[in-house]
């Protein structure tokens, strides 16, 4: 049975390590090709820094980062608004309300 959970922790740990490197290489290609279409369409040498303010060169990274945030969460899992520490307080709040309710 130990080797068993041991292998279920493996295999969870593995799987882990695979989601956090696809996250990683997501967030390179991104900045890469990012930095490098901002590169392009910036189009710097012939306009200077008046086509630096075009809304279309941030579509792309705009968008693209919504995507890799949402990878971001369903990888590393921050639970932002709801917490354990927010669960355990809540639960105790809970509890604490039975027992004061309980007696009256």
């Amino acid at each position: 049975m130990k080797n068993l959970e041991k292998r279920q922790k493996y295999l969870n740990a593995k799987k882990r390590v695979e989601a956090e490197k696809g996250f990683y290489s997501h967030f390179t290609a991104y900045v890469i090709i990012n930095v490098f279409l901002l590169l392009i369409n910036l189009d710097f040498l012939d306009d200077g820094f008046r086509n630096f303010f075009n809304w279309n060169l941030y579509i792309t990274p705009f968008f693209w980062g919504i995507g890799l945030f949402f990878h971001w969460v369903k990888v590393f899992n921050p639970n932002i608004i709801f917490s354990k520490q927010w669960e355990e307080r809540k639960i105790k709040e809970i509890l604490d309300n039975e027992n004061t309710n309980h007696y009256l």
